[in-house]
């Protein structure tokens, strides 16, 4: 029979504290679950991916628009390398900002506008509830997580897949990790082909689509942050018919650029020494990329003595078409 992900009610875990075991479970086991009662409403989910639909309907040329000073954001167009999905991205859907920014770089009409805002302001608030209640059920006191995941930027990229007769049984996307912390992923309706990793087997499983619910990923900031505790969860897509697959995420990545990321006192103690060598996100994501280790093997790269290529790595120093390759892709 095959395993079942998680699944955690956000209402339930708000108002009574006998939902953090499961919480914490979840999150040591699988490093995935299934979130409902998460308080979006289920109106503006379904608005929203009416709204993405017509934003990758727009011309080439205003796409191609969708730009921003950070990697891993900014439209990715399909092309002979990247002939399955294109996408659109914004650095940190807590900028209001931003936001705005990202809504006149496509020409947003109003009713896109008012939506993408409001539908960005309940995804990052989802984000920040779930990361405080991930840390209270693991034992982080108030006074040393207060306040913790306040700044941390929430990327936003929505995935357009581009599934076609001679794609079916290929991989859309290959087996990896998130490189952030957490991920709230709105899943498309309809079409399935994201798989997450069965912890008990090693083994992979579908996650089929449930309307007006969300995914929770848990990525690799994750187990450095608790210090080995917390599971990064490996996943991939698969192509599983000729169709479109449409995908909503937001990326909860980790403190503002050069803040090294170390475990709170929770997770270290005398029979616990730290696994991994204090880095910021920022350094992170990037020696992923140059290392091509896409899938969690890259944090053996933090473990020992090395020291970090430096907490002032300028990851806009890196060439053009390595910096469109350093994102998460759902």
């Amino acid at each position: 029979m095959a395993a079942t992900l998680p699944i955690i009610d956000l209402q339930e875990l708000q108002q009574s504290s006998s939902s953090s075991g499961k919480l914490r479970e979840a999150c040591e086991h699988w490093g995935c679950f299934r979130l409902i009662n998460h308080g979006v409403p289920v109106s503006l989910m379904s608005e929203m991916k009416k709204v993405v639909g017509e934003l990758f309907d727009l011309p080439i040329p205003v796409k191609r628009r969708n730009v921003d000073v950070l990697s891993g954001s900014g439209y990715i167009a399909l092309s002979s390398m990247n002939p399955l999905y294109e996408a659109f991205g914004l650095y940190d859907i807590g900028s209001t900002a931003a936001v705005h920014e990202f809504c006149d770089q496509l020409g947003a009409s109003p009713h896109h506008r008012e939506t993408i805002l409001k539908y960005a302001e309940a995804t990052h608030g989802v984000a920040m509830t779930v990361a405080a209640k991930m840390a209270e059920s693991s034992g982080v006191l108030a006074s040393d997580g207060a306040g913790l995941f306040e700044d941390w930027a929430c990327q936003f990229r929505i995935n357009k897949y581009h599934f076609r007769p001679e794609t079916v049984g290929s991989a859309g996307v290959q087996i990896h990790t998130d490189s952030g912390f957490l991920t709230v992923l709105q899943e498309d309706e309809t079409v399935g082909g994201l798989e997450v990793m069965d912890p008990s087997d090693s083994g992979y499983i579908p996650v089929d689509p449930v309307p007006g619910t969300f995914l929770m990923n848990l990525g690799d900031l994750a187990t450095v942050w608790s210090n080995g505790k917390l599971r990064n969860v490996k996943h991939r897509v698969e192509c599983k018919e000729a169709a479109v697959r449409i995908s909503i995420a937001t990326f909860m990545l980790g403190p503002p650029r050069y803040t090294v990321v170390e475990p709170p006192a929770a997770f270290v103690d005398g029979g616990r020494p730290r696994l991994y060598r204090p880095i910021s996100y920022e350094e992170f994501r990037v020696m992923r990329q140059i290392t091509d280790k896409q899938a969690g093997e890259a944090l053996e790269l933090l473990q020992g003595p090395a020291q970090p290529l430096s907490t002032k790595f300028d990851v806009n120093s890196l060439p053009a078409d390595v910096l469109a390759q350093i994102q998460d892709i759902d």
